[in-house]
């Protein structure tokens, strides 16, 4: 297959583009496209061979639920079974953006889409080229991140080129995303509301809307053994090839690890990368130090993390020391990512 790569403009023909390639979704082609928080693999969420093909081009268990992204509100009760009032209070506090919830499925959705689960996850993206391409797709796309699986997600077209060329039917290419990292997912099915992974809407905004809301115990920790009810909860997500480990503590003595491990490593023939803040990052000795942002900027840091993690491939680094942030609100996040592209390898000097 050979993919098309369609540049946006911000010209007047961007839209006939856009119709192309919804027409690519609706005859149930694969087509990736930039979202407000990554980069999304879309294809048609109500047909089941479409759900098929984005596993395949993806490399994705099967059992690991896709999102479906719509462009208006009244939609979302095509496709489930109910809407709870929860759901309205937070759709008119966060939609469109980045926000994900679980509800109830409909006959309509294909159990392919949903990993094999009565449950469906939606949400409605702000993106204007997202919205676009969703109406024009038909109403209804299943949107995973579009990187191959277990890879940092795209923020920008060419790390989509680089993971799903001659994969999938059509990239758009839009520039650069806004936030970085994915939707925040919220379970309706349970009471109270749970958290399954944090993002951009945190535990505290969401709990200003609808009050009692908990946290998936995973979501800092190892992943369970449970089957996945959302996206990013059972398998290793985001890695860099290179083996990344997230060092705690107190600055000082993080630095000195850092450097002592680095220097170890390199002498044993391994080319180093460490993840900074721009603190801290004029301290360290290695091959590569790659600085995401000021600490007390998450914003920036979140925008920065994937592309760091991609530009260590790029660079073939083959041992990553990452800072630790603060796991408050939107640092949740950072955090959630971050652990779990090391596979939960954290060394605590505290």
């Amino acid at each position: 297959m050979e993919t098309r790569i369609i540049k946006l403009e911000q010209e007047e023909s961007d839209e006939d583009l856009l119709q192309e390639a919804g027409s690519v979704i609706r005859c149930g082609g694969l087509v990736a496209f930039p979202t407000e928080t990554v980069y999304g693999l879309g294809g048609d969420a109500l047909n089941k061979n479409s759900a098929r093909k984005i596993y395949e081009a993806k490399g994705r268990p099967s059992d690991n639920p896709l999102i479906v992204h719509i462009c208006r509100f009244k939609d979302i009760y095509e496709i489930t079974e109910r809407v709870p009032k929860e759901a309205v209070k937070i759709a008119d506090a966060f939609w469109p953006g980045p926000l994900t919830m679980i509800l109830p499925k409909s006959d309509r959705v294909p159990y392919e889409t949903t990993g094999g689960l009565g449950t469906v996850a939606v949400r409605m993206p702000s993106h204007p080229v997202a919205q676009k391409l969703i109406a024009y797709g038909g109403g209804y796309v299943a949107a995973p991140s579009a990187n191959a699986s277990g890879r940092p997600s795209p923020t920008v077209a060419r790390h989509v080129i680089e993971d799903m060329r001659d994969k999938i039917d059509v990239i758009v290419d839009g520039g650069e995303v806004g936030i970085g990292l994915e939707s925040t997912i919220i379970d309706l099915t349970v009471s109270p509301p749970q958290i399954l992974r944090p993002g951009y809407i945190t535990r505290k905004m969401l709990s200003g809307i609808l009050g009692s809301v908990e946290e998936d115990i995973t979501i800092l920790k190892a992943d369970s053994g449970q089957a996945p009810k959302a996206p990013g909860m059972k398998y290793r997500h985001y890695a860099p090839k290179g083996e990344l480990t997230v060092v705690q503590g107190d600055a000082k003595e993080v630095t000195a690890y850092i450097n002592a491990h680095a220097k170890d490593a390199m002498a044993a023939g391994n080319r180093v990368g460490v993840i900074a803040t721009e603190e801290l990052s004029g301290e360290y000795c290695a091959d590569v130090v790659k600085c995401v942002g000021r600490r007390d900027d998450e914003d920036m840091i979140a925008r920065h993390l994937y592309t760091v993690l991609r530009e260590f491939d790029e660079e073939g680094v083959t041992m990553i020391y990452s800072e630790s942030f603060d796991a408050k609100d939107f640092g949740q996040a950072i955090m959630n990512r971050l652990l779990k592209a090391a596979g939960h390898k954290v060394i605590k000097l505290d």
